[in-house]
């Protein structure tokens, strides 16, 4: 039997001051106390209850226009006012004189939307519209095809493939107004080299710039050519940044060169394909050199572009109004197609 010594041996005082039973139970009470007293701690509350609660230093209220503030906007003020000036003013005085009936001496009366209404009511401006369309797809599409081909070849194996890249920039390098110019002497007349040559060959005489039709075969593949190193450069340095290892992969499962270019290549780069289409077609619908050098808009307005109509209109025919309003309605349709690209940028994935 145990006596009374022993069991107060077996009694142990716990650290919550509490009487704990030998053993496994004792342990187990004086693990309850234990988590219980780092409970208490971490609410800061004693045995003896909630002690006193320190004191929390009020907030300290930033006034809006602090000293910081103010700095900063002392140096964005005169930039951000100075490009409102350079950009928003023009805007909307263009803006005020599309409503009103004046000419390059005369402000004119305020005429509201009469001018819209009277472009697009004008045959020439559809015309110009149709055309403008054509030149641009062809000028986008055409460009973004032959720099992507030029694009996959340089990934190749080309003998001087440094000198080559050079010698196809030359054309976006050039000036505009040499190559306009070199293209006139071209194939402008009948003794121009290309005429020429046609009618040695028993084409007769192919009067490029006096045809209608071939006159805008001629300026679409004009802008052609002078845009495909643009989009060559966008290209390469898209395929630049493909991992060559996603093509060792796909070339381990077997798959063939169209489907790794309509599989991997093609996602990897609609990024920067979708950015090219937006910049070209900005360039496109503005580019008034190109035709008006060539051609001038001609013959008989086949190759006139709303550019050159707003150009016509303005400083040909003295209507203000109504040429600021043409430019209005392609500044317009510039942003919804704008939009349009930029959206479908969002929604590309690559995975």
């Amino acid at each position: 039997m145990t006596g009374p010594s022993d069991m107060t041996e077996q009694k142990k005082y716990g650290p919550a001051g509490g009487v704990l039973a030998s053993g496994d139970g004792g342990q187990a009470v004086r693990a309850d106390g234990v988590v219980d007293g780092v409970r208490r701690a971490r609410r800061g509350v004693g045995r003896a209850g909630p002690g006193r609660q320190p004191q929390r230093a009020p907030l300290r209220k930033h006034p809006v226009f602090g000293s910081r503030t103010r700095t900063l906007l002392a140096f964005v003020l005169p930039s951000a006012v100075l490009l409102l000036l350079i950009n928003l003013y023009p805007v909307a005085y263009a803006f005020v004189q599309s409503l009103k009936d004046g000419s390059l001496i005369a402000p004119g009366h305020f005429v509201g939307l009469h001018n819209y209404a009277s472009v697009l009511t004008d045959p020439r401006f559809w015309g110009a519209a149709r055309f403008t369309l054509v030149f641009t797809l062809v000028g986008v599409f055409g460009s973004w095809l032959a720099g992507l081909g030029l694009a996959l070849l340089l990934r190749t194996r080309v003998p001087a493939r440094g000198a080559f890249k050079v010698l196809l920039l030359l054309p976006w390098v050039v000036p505009v107004v040499v190559s306009a110019t070199s293209w006139n002497w071209l194939v402008a007349t009948p003794q121009s080299p290309i005429p020429t040559l046609l009618r040695h060959l028993g084409f007769g005489d192919v009067l490029f710039l006096a045809s209608p039709l071939l006159a805008q075969v001629t300026v679409c593949v004009f802008k052609v050519w002078i845009s495909f190193p643009f989009m060559m450069m966008m290209m390469s340095s898209a395929l630049a940044s493909v991992d060559a290892s996603v093509y060792e992969a796909a070339k381990v499962d077997g798959a063939g060169p169209w489907q790794t270019f309509r599989l991997i290549t093609m996602p990897m780069i609609s990024r920067t394909t979708f950015v090219s289409w937006i910049l070209m077609t900005i360039f496109c619908v503005n580019d008034f050199p190109t035709v008006y050098l060539l051609t001038g808009g001609g013959p008989v307005g086949s190759t006139r572009t709303l550019v050159v109509l707003a150009y016509q209109t303005v400083f040909q025919e003295f209507q203000t109004g109504t040429g600021v309003a043409i430019a209005f309605l392609m500044t317009f349709v510039l942003v919804a197609i704008s939009v349009v690209l930029y959206r479908q940028i969002r929604k590309v994935n690559i995975e």
